[in-house]
Protein backbone atom coordinates (compact mmCIF):
# COMPACT_ATOMS: atom_id res chain seq x y z
CA UNK A 1 0.00 0.00 0.00
CA UNK A 2 1.52 3.11 -1.14
CA UNK A 3 1.67 6.02 1.87
CA UNK A 4 2.32 9.28 0.98
CA UNK A 5 3.29 12.05 4.05
CA UNK A 6 3.68 15.71 4.12
CA UNK A 7 5.06 17.64 6.81
CA UNK A 8 4.78 21.45 7.27
CA UNK A 9 6.01 23.80 9.92
CA UNK A 10 4.96 27.18 10.14
CA UNK A 11 5.03 30.61 12.09
CA UNK A 12 2.14 30.61 14.68
CA UNK A 13 0.72 33.65 12.85
CA UNK A 14 -3.69 33.49 11.31
CA UNK A 15 -2.18 34.10 7.84
CA UNK A 16 -1.26 30.74 7.62
CA UNK A 17 -4.37 28.77 8.58
CA UNK A 18 -5.02 29.77 4.84
CA UNK A 19 -2.31 28.04 3.76
CA UNK A 20 -2.91 25.16 5.76
CA UNK A 21 -6.93 24.72 4.70
CA UNK A 22 -5.07 25.00 0.93
CA UNK A 23 -3.01 21.96 1.71
CA UNK A 24 -5.55 20.04 2.82
CA UNK A 25 -7.58 20.62 -0.04
CA UNK A 26 -5.18 19.56 -2.16
CA UNK A 27 -4.31 16.57 -0.52
CA UNK A 28 -8.07 15.67 -0.36
CA UNK A 29 -8.50 16.40 -4.15
CA UNK A 30 -5.83 14.26 -4.91
CA UNK A 31 -7.60 11.63 -2.36
CA UNK A 32 -10.73 12.54 -5.12
CA UNK A 33 -12.82 13.67 -2.19
CA UNK A 34 -16.17 14.82 -2.66
CA UNK A 35 -16.58 18.55 -2.60
CA UNK A 36 -18.88 18.34 0.83
CA UNK A 37 -15.70 16.22 2.54
CA UNK A 38 -12.87 18.77 1.12
CA UNK A 39 -15.08 21.37 2.72
CA UNK A 40 -15.14 19.60 6.19
CA UNK A 41 -11.33 18.41 5.96
CA UNK A 42 -10.69 22.06 5.53
CA UNK A 43 -12.83 23.60 7.96
CA UNK A 44 -11.09 20.57 10.56
CA UNK A 45 -7.76 21.56 9.72
CA UNK A 46 -8.12 24.98 10.08
CA UNK A 47 -9.64 24.51 13.72
CA UNK A 48 -6.84 22.62 14.74
CA UNK A 49 -4.55 25.36 13.27
CA UNK A 50 -6.39 27.72 14.87
CA UNK A 51 -6.52 26.27 18.27
CA UNK A 52 -2.79 25.73 18.09
CA UNK A 53 -2.10 29.58 17.56
CA UNK A 54 -5.06 31.17 19.40
CA UNK A 55 -4.81 28.96 22.73
CA UNK A 56 -1.76 26.99 22.48
CA UNK A 57 0.38 29.98 21.64
CA UNK A 58 -1.68 33.12 22.52
CA UNK A 59 -1.14 34.30 19.42
CA UNK A 60 2.65 34.91 19.88
CA UNK A 61 4.18 34.79 16.33
CA UNK A 62 7.52 33.56 17.56
CA UNK A 63 6.11 29.86 17.63
CA UNK A 64 5.75 27.24 15.34
CA UNK A 65 3.10 25.13 14.37
CA UNK A 66 3.39 21.47 12.34
CA UNK A 67 1.05 19.87 9.98
CA UNK A 68 1.60 16.62 9.11
CA UNK A 69 -0.32 14.34 6.49
CA UNK A 70 -0.42 10.69 5.76
CA UNK A 71 -2.47 9.53 3.36
CA UNK A 72 -3.10 6.24 2.08
CA UNK A 73 -5.98 4.27 -0.42
CA UNK A 74 -7.66 3.28 2.85
CA UNK A 75 -7.40 6.33 5.37
CA UNK A 76 -6.20 9.95 5.68
CA UNK A 77 -4.37 11.04 9.60
CA UNK A 78 -3.80 14.87 10.04
CA UNK A 79 -1.36 15.70 12.92
CA UNK A 80 -1.43 19.52 14.25
CA UNK A 81 1.48 19.61 16.83
CA UNK A 82 2.33 22.70 18.78
CA UNK A 83 4.84 23.32 21.92
CA UNK A 84 2.43 25.87 23.43
CA UNK A 85 1.32 26.16 27.11
CA UNK A 86 -0.84 22.54 26.72
CA UNK A 87 -4.65 22.04 27.81
CA UNK A 88 -5.06 21.39 31.53
CA UNK A 89 -8.31 19.52 31.10
CA UNK A 90 -8.51 17.27 27.20
CA UNK A 91 -12.35 16.47 28.63
CA UNK A 92 -13.13 19.95 29.29
CA UNK A 93 -11.41 21.78 26.43
CA UNK A 94 -13.59 18.81 24.02
CA UNK A 95 -16.91 20.15 25.53
CA UNK A 96 -19.28 21.84 23.04
CA UNK A 97 -19.25 25.85 23.92
CA UNK A 98 -15.96 25.78 26.33
CA UNK A 99 -13.14 27.90 25.28
CA UNK A 100 -10.83 30.31 27.26
CA UNK A 101 -11.46 33.01 24.96
CA UNK A 102 -14.63 34.99 25.53
CA UNK A 103 -14.19 36.22 21.88
CA UNK A 104 -14.82 32.46 20.93
CA UNK A 105 -17.67 30.25 20.56
CA UNK A 106 -15.71 26.93 21.59
CA UNK A 107 -17.17 24.57 18.94
CA UNK A 108 -13.49 24.08 17.66
CA UNK A 109 -13.23 20.28 18.84
CA UNK A 110 -17.02 20.01 18.25
CA UNK A 111 -16.73 20.64 14.55
CA UNK A 112 -13.43 18.36 14.15
CA UNK A 113 -15.37 15.22 16.21
CA UNK A 114 -18.41 15.94 13.62
CA UNK A 115 -15.83 15.95 10.10
CA UNK A 116 -13.54 13.37 10.71
CA UNK A 117 -13.81 9.72 11.44
CA UNK A 118 -11.36 9.65 14.61
CA UNK A 119 -10.64 12.77 16.86
CA UNK A 120 -7.40 12.26 19.35
CA UNK A 121 -6.23 15.06 21.39
CA UNK A 122 -2.71 14.22 23.52
CA UNK A 123 -1.49 17.51 25.68
CA UNK A 124 0.80 18.13 28.14
CA UNK A 125 0.91 21.54 30.06
CA UNK A 126 3.89 23.52 29.56
CA UNK A 127 5.18 20.96 26.54
CA UNK A 128 2.53 21.50 23.97
CA UNK A 129 -0.23 19.57 22.08
CA UNK A 130 -1.17 17.29 19.29
CA UNK A 131 -4.26 17.11 17.48
CA UNK A 132 -4.69 13.85 15.74
CA UNK A 133 -7.71 13.42 13.33
CA UNK A 134 -8.33 10.51 10.90
CA UNK A 135 -10.61 10.43 7.68
CA UNK A 136 -11.09 6.57 6.58
CA UNK A 137 -11.61 6.96 2.79
CA UNK A 138 -13.61 3.54 2.66
CA UNK A 139 -16.36 5.13 4.26
CA UNK A 140 -16.49 7.31 1.74
CA UNK A 141 -15.51 4.93 -1.34
CA UNK A 142 -16.62 1.32 0.14
CA UNK A 143 -16.22 -0.51 -3.01
CA UNK A 144 -13.46 1.09 -5.26
CA UNK A 145 -10.90 1.47 -2.38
Amino acid sequence: MKVNKLSLTFSSVPENVTIARMLASSLGAQLDLPINELEELKVAVSEAVSNAIIHGYSNNPDNFVTLEFEASSEKLRIDVIDQGCGIPDVKQAMQASFSTDPERMGLGFIFMQSFMDELRVQSEVGKGTKVSMVKNLKNIYPSSH
